[in-house]
C-alpha cells in the first residue's frame, strides 16, 4: 500500500463543497477570470487519479480508442508507469468530447489555457486550487482549510487518494488487484496490459459519479454577478 505523507483524501462533504462551489454553479463571482482548465482539472483529477502535470500535458493525440472504449494515454510522469485510463462515463456526460471538439488540432493540449510556471503546469494549478500566502485558493473559497486539526493536508493531489481508495476496492472485488496497480502507475504491475484492457472500464465504474449537473455547457453559460 502506498503512503501519502501529510496528505489525505477529500471527505464526502468536502467533495460536495468543491463540486458545488462557484466554478460549478450558475453564477460567476466578482473579479473571477474563469478558464476552461478551472472546470476540467478537478474533474479529470478525480476520475483518473493523475497528477496535475500529467493532465496538463494531455493532447488530443493522447485520447486512444480501443474496442468500444476511449482512454487517456498518460505517459509523461517519470516516476509512474505509462498507463491507459478509461474515460469515465461521467466525464463524457460532463461534455468532455464536446469541449475537445473545439480544440484546433491533434497536438492541442486539452488544458491549453493552463500556463506553465517555473517550467511546470502544476505550480499554477496549485496556487489556484490551494492558494499562496494571503491569496485564497479555490479550497478556501469553498470553506475547506488546507490543513485539518490533525495536521493533514488536502490539495489537488488529494483527488488521487480518493481515486486510489475506490479503484483498490473495485479491483479487489473483481479479483484482479494487478489492475489497481496498473491504473495508479505503480511499478508493481509489470505484465502485459493488453489482455486486460476490456476489464479496465469495469474497474473504473467503482469510482463514484459526481452530481450530473456538472457540465461544461453550464460552466460556459454561467451568468455574470
Amino acid at each position: 500500500m502506498k503512503t501519502h505523507l501529510g496528505r489525505r483524501p477529500f471527505t464526502a462533504m468536502e467533495l460536495h463543497a468543491l463540486f458545488n462551489g462557484y466554478i460549478y454553479s450558475d453564477y460567476k463571482v466578482a473579479k473571477e477570470q474563469p478558464k476552461h482548465w478551472h472546470f476540467w482539472l478537478p474533474l479529470i483529477a478525480y476520475y483518473t487519479g493523475a497528477f496535475s502535470d500529467e493532465i496538463a500535458c494531455l493532447t488530443k493525440n493522447d485520447l486512444k480508442t480501443v474496442g468500444e472504449h476511449c482512454f487517456f494515454d498518460f505517459h509523461t510522469n517519470s516516476k509512474l508507469q505509462p498507463r491507459l485510463i478509461p474515460i469515465h462515463p461521467a466525464l463524457r456526460h460532463a461534455g468532455l468530447f464536446e469541449f475537445i471538439a473545439t480544440l484546433p488540432d491533434e497536438n492541442s493540449r486539452l488544458l491549453y489555457d493552463l500556463p506553465a510556471k517555473n517550467g511546470r503546469y502544476s505550480e499554477k494549478a496549485r496556487i489556484w486550487f490551494s492558494g499562496e500566502g494571503e491569496r485564497q485558493g479555490y479550497l478556501q473559497k469553498c470553506m475547506i482549510p488546507n490543513i485539518d486539526h490533525d495536521g493533514r493536508k488536502v490539495a489537488i493531489s488529494s483527488f488521487r487518494i480518493n481515486f486510489e481508495q475506490q479503484t483498490r476496492i473495485a479491483a479487489i472485488q473483481a479479483g484482479n488487484k494487478d489492475l489497481f496497480n496498473y491504473l495508479l502507475g505503480f511499478n508493481e504491475f509489470q505484465g502485459d496490459i493488453t489482455p486486460f484492457i476490456p476489464d479496465l472500464p469495469l474497474i473504473m465504474l467503482g469510482v463514484r459519479s459526481l452530481p450530473p449537473q456538472l457540465t461544461w455547457t453550464r460552466f460556459i453559460n454561467r451568468l455574470k454577478p
